[in-house]
This record gives structure tokens, sequence and C-alpha cells, in this order.
């Protein structure tokens, strides 16, 4: 499992550093496999408070990767949108916490 987070972030930081430095297509194309690897990770955490964060963790992906697209193609418009997953992803934490609350209570 640790080698596909270690992977995840290899995708994620090349993403975001096309970002950086506007490859346009590269940065739109390393949305892929970090999706699709957060979803996998997310995925195989389902029994497991750390799916919550695993979650979030997609959600703030998804919420640069659509900014990011929104910033290249089409001129930032639409970028407030960003606000719905980035705002599903603290949803996903404040679940883990009370996850973790309820654990040690019980």
């Amino acid at each position: 499992m640790r080698r596909f987070e270690n992977l995840h972030i290899v995708f994620w930081l090349i993403k975001d550093s096309c970002w950086m430095l506007e490859l346009r297509v590269l940065g739109a194309f390393m949305v892929v496999p970090a999706v699709i690897l957060a979803i996998y990770i997310m995925i195989r955490t389902l029994n497991d408070p750390e799916f919550y964060i695993n979650a979030a963790i997609l959600c703030w992906i998804i919420a640069n990767s659509y900014w990011m697209m929104v910033e290249f193609f089409f001129d930032d418009r639409g970028r407030l949108l960003a606000s719905i997953p980035f705002l599903a992803g603290f949803v996903f934490v404040g679940l883990y916490y009370l996850k973790i609350r309820r654990m040690r209570a019980s």
C-alpha cells in the first residue's frame, strides 16, 4: 500500500509542478494517474478510519485539478466551483475526527 501512496505523491507533485510551470498538456495528463491512484488508495481503506482522510485527499486533488484546468483552458472562469470539493474534503476530515473520537470513547 505504501508504494501506491508514494507513487501517488509523485504524480501529484508532477501535476502541481506542471501547473506552476504552465505545462498545460502534461499537467492535464497528470490529473488522470493522480486521481486514479487517489481513488484506489481510498477504496483500499474502506474499512479503516483512514478512509476519510484518503477521501479528503481525493477531494483536494479533484479541486486542485479542476482549478488548474480552469486556469489553463478557460481563462480562470468558474474557479470558485473548486470550493465544492474543497468543502467536501473538510467534511471528510471532520468525519475522520468524529470516528476517531467515537473509537476512543468506546
